[in-house]
């Protein structure tokens, strides 16, 4: 006999909710917790500074590459920046887009690179520092 499908169409998708531990980097120190706009802001943190395909305990789809542009030319950095960082942070289902990317490269092999996230729970901006 085959299992019915009754179990399949009264499945639901559910939202796991978005609090997680707040950091705060300033002070070195874990205490609270966040939510919505202030989790993904700290989500993106995160996955900006971690090296993707370095720690074993984060998905191959987490994190960014950077280590490589060490090196490369400007022109080069400023585009493989933008996409990388696009490809980096769509991995989380809040974020909609990143947008309004801008770039500053006066001081010597660092690259400051400003950006527009838009989530569901409203935009930010953030920067990154890298250096190439």
């Amino acid at each position: 006999m085959l299992p019915s499908n009754d179990l399949l169409t009264s499945l639901e998708m559910e939202e796991i909710p978005s609090k997680i531990y707040k950091m705060n980097i300033k002070e070195n120190i874990i205490n609270g917790y966040v939510d919505e706009l202030e989790s993904v802001r700290q989500t993106v943190y995160k996955i900006l500074n971690t090296e993707r395909y370095e720690y074993i305990i984060y998905s191959w789809n987490y994190g960014i590459e950077l280590s490589d542009l060490i090196g490369k030319p400007i022109g080069y950095v400023c585009a493989e920046l933008e996409r990388r960082i696009k490809e980096a942070l769509l991995q989380d289902d809040r974020i909609n887009s990143i947008d309004n990317f801008e770039f500053n490269y006066e001081q010597k092999n660092i690259i400051n690179v400003s950006f527009c996230v838009n989530t569901i729970y409203g935009t930010f901006e953030t920067e990154k520092e890298v250096n190439y």
